[in-house]
């Protein structure tokens, strides 16, 4: 269960930091790339499943998934937000 939970948390921060960088955002902080990654991965295991590619448990395999579908999020998110950008 925990080796479960460190896989998904690691998988979430490697692909929501790659898909922040891949679209140009500011990024989301640590916490928000993972929930970012975490539900990419959900989205994009959909979408894999619905063009019928098979799961697997490779990590590679993983974070392409979640990489792609935290991109479609991100851009899903910029749609509905209207373009505007937050500054710190």
């Amino acid at each position: 269960m925990l080796t479960a939970l460190l896989f998904w948390i690691v998988v979430g921060l490697v692909a929501g930091f790659l898909a922040s960088v891949v679209m140009r955002g500011g990024g989301y902080g640590v916490v928000g790339d993972i929930v970012v990654g975490i539900v990419g991965a959900l989205i994009g295991g959909f979408i894999m499943n619905a063009l019928g590619f098979a799961t697997g448990g490779n990590i590679i395999y993983s974070v392409l998934v979640a990489f792609i579908g935290a991109c479609i999020l991100i851009a899903i998110l910029r749609a509905v937000a209207g373009g505007t950008r937050r500054t710190l």
